[in-house]
């Protein structure tokens, strides 16, 4: 098989470098795999804070699980729900989830918001909406505005694709890494004529945790 595209089989996007592969996140994450760090058995390998993945609550969802076995499709108790998970569903996610997830966060925002969760679309990880948010937010060439420091794999979620830039928001561990008028106003101004379509942020945010 071969294309027009001077011979090559892959595009330009697919053999690019802007899937970060040669990244420091995908560095870290490698040394991560050769030498994990633990508290007992190798307190000199590598702690893994670049990757944004919640592993603090695993034993609560066990244990729920367990109590839960209707929940699961995998559990004689759950098993006649299979067709209806197995096929093809509403591309926002199940109705049920997203009702709970929209109940979640205003729990989370001690009440004073309200979520519609016909307005919340679920997704299995972040890459995949980050990188449809910024086909419809942006055309190739604009901007996204991130205050630093930010999740490294914006630079391949957001931009591989789209053709997007990201202007890093100066921020510093010195008030909190706060974002500051000063700082958004001097990343704006030195845009370089790219136009900001939006501002990008993560909470919490990798490898600093910070919640912003």
């Amino acid at each position: 098989m071969a294309s027009g595209n001077n011979g090559l089989l892959l595009s330009r996007v697919a053999s690019g470098d802007g899937h970060g592969e040669n990244s420091s996140y995908f560095d870290g994450w490698k040394a991560y795999d050769m030498n994990p760090f633990d508290l007992h058995s190798n307190r000199d390998g590598v702690i893994q804070m670049g990757l944004a993945e919640n592993q603090l609550s695993l034993d609560l969802i066990e244990e729920w699980s367990l109590s839960h076995p209707e929940a699961s499709i995998c559990t004689p108790q759950g098993a006649s729900q299979f067709r209806r998970i197995a096929n093809f569903q509403d591309y926002h996610g199940l109705p049920e989830f997203r009702e709970a997830m929209a109940k979640f966060m205003g729990r989370v925002r001690g009440g004073k918001v309200a979520f519609d969760p016909d307005r919340i679309v679920m997704s299995g990880g972040a890459t995949g909406p980050q990188d449809t948010l910024a086909f419809c937010l942006a055309d190739p060439g604009d901007a996204y505005l991130v205050p630093t420091p930010y999740y490294p794999a914006f630079d391949r979620d957001c931009c591989w694709r789209s053709g997007i830039k990201l202007l890093p928001i100066e921020c510093h561990s010195s008030n909190g890494f706060t974002l500051t008028r000063e700082a958004l106003v001097s990343a704006y101004e030195g845009r370089g004529g790219r136009a900001p379509a939006s501002r990008a942020s993560s909470s919490p945010t990798p490898p600093t945790r910070w919640a912003r």
